[in-house]
């Protein structure tokens, strides 16, 4: 009789009578900062991440399953994010974790996914050492290492600075990470630092710092900020009347910028990343339409990355086979992802192994060539 049932439920699918079964869902975690200090980026992110899945489900899916994002707030604070991670890999049982925003937030949190096995992908996080805490660690984030070096270079081709001064924040671990990269690269480069200062997270008034850098004569200003902290640090360096170009990292590169620094404080703003939305390459006009069309503004690196970062993902979910057995399907994902070469909005992209601290291999960064670009008049210029 069992039998006859399910002969019948199976002649009722066929007709139409009844829906057939359904695909299976990829449950993939997305841990970001959608409020707090780092909001303005863990919104660019999400936004980019939820683009990216409605195409790739539009198109198919995954070999005919379906992306669904588990999203959650992590606030930009490193102890959330640990039990956002936990959440997520644990109660949620997502196939792989995205994020968390901030560096300091993914030094917390990736031993969790780690130590569980789980691939952890940071599109974000430029601070050195991420990807040393091991081989389920990846990111599409283009170090501080790779991108200053470049940035420095072209500013003083272009603009022939023979001597800066440097202002970072001292109690985070991207803002130190990136200063420690600015150092090096001044230093191979030759280029004397007149003077060298530091602020703190949630600081509002840096003109004490900034008054002793004008009066060194800088030709450049170094900064190694968050946007929370570097829009305003350049709205008072113009105020006080330190007029120079302002070399920034990873964190000042936002479109955000000419809402927080109006005026033309905005303007003379040297970042360099693998994004820019003035290139003009078919992937990345592509990408940039399809953002406004959904979202009405204009996206920056932070969602480029993190749309990127979907796809990159995808044609590692195509090329394995999922069994079910979700400690085998997160192995069979962690095994497929660093062969993966993708052309994006943010170009070509492809991952190198990072080695742990002692020198044994371990997670996977982003190998990219960076565009470095200048603000002028509420926009980005290409200036290779």
């Amino acid at each position: 009789m069992n039998m006859l049932f399910k002969r019948s439920l199976m002649a009722l699918a066929v007709a139409g009578i009844l829906p057939a079964a359904h695909a299976a869902d990829i449950k993939i975690g997305v841990a970001e900062a959608l409020s707090g200090g780092a909001a303005q980026y863990g919104a660019s992110i999400r936004n980019g991440f939820q683009l990216a899945v409605e195409e790739i489900n539009a198109a198919g899916g995954i070999n005919g399953d379906k992306i669904v994002l588990v999203v959650e707030d992590e606030q930009g604070k490193k102890e959330e994010a640990i039990n956002v991670f936990k959440k997520l890999i644990f109660q949620d049982r997502v196939l792989m974790v995205f994020g968390p925003t901030l560096s300091n937030s993914a030094q917390a949190a990736h031993p969790v996914a780690q130590a569980a096995k789980t691939v952890a992908f940071g599109t974000s996080n430029t601070a050195d050492g991420i990807t040393s805490i091991g081989n389920f660690i990846f990111r599409n984030s283009v170090t501080e290492a790779d991108v200053l070096p470049a940035t420095i270079e072209t500013v003083k081709r272009k603009t022939g600075l023979k001597q800066v001064a440097v202002l970072y924040g001292n109690d985070d671990v991207f803002t130190k990470s990136g200063y420690d990269n600015f150092k090096k690269a001044l230093d191979d480069q030759k280029i004397p630092v007149t003077t060298t200062e530091t602020f703190a997270k949630g600081d509002v008034d840096f003109k004490a710092q900034l008054t002793k850098i004008k009066g060194t004569n800088p030709d450049a200003l170094v900064l190694s900020a968050l946007l929370a902290e570097g829009a305003p640090i350049m709205v008072q360096a113009r105020q006080v009347g330190l007029n120079v170009p302002v070399i920034g990292g990873n964190g000042m590169n936002s479109v955000k910028i000419f809402d927080l620094a109006t005026g033309g404080a905005s303007n003379n703003l040297w970042i360099g990343s693998p994004w820019s939305i003035e290139n003009k390459a078919p992937e990345n006009t592509k990408f940039i339409e399809a953002f406004k069309g959904k979202y009405t503004n204009s996206p920056d690196q932070f969602a480029a990355q993190a749309y990127d970062a979907m796809y990159i993902a995808a044609q590692a979910l195509k090329a394995t086979k999922r069994t079910g057995d979700l400690n085998a399907d997160r192995l069979a994902l962690r095994d497929a992802l660093p062969s993966v070469k993708w052309t994006g909005a943010t170009g070509a992209f492809e991952f190198r192994q990072a080695t742990d601290r002692a020198g044994k291999p371990a997670g996977y960064d982003a190998q990219q060539k960076p565009i470095v670009s200048v603000t002028k008049d509420g926009k980005y210029v290409i200036e290779q």
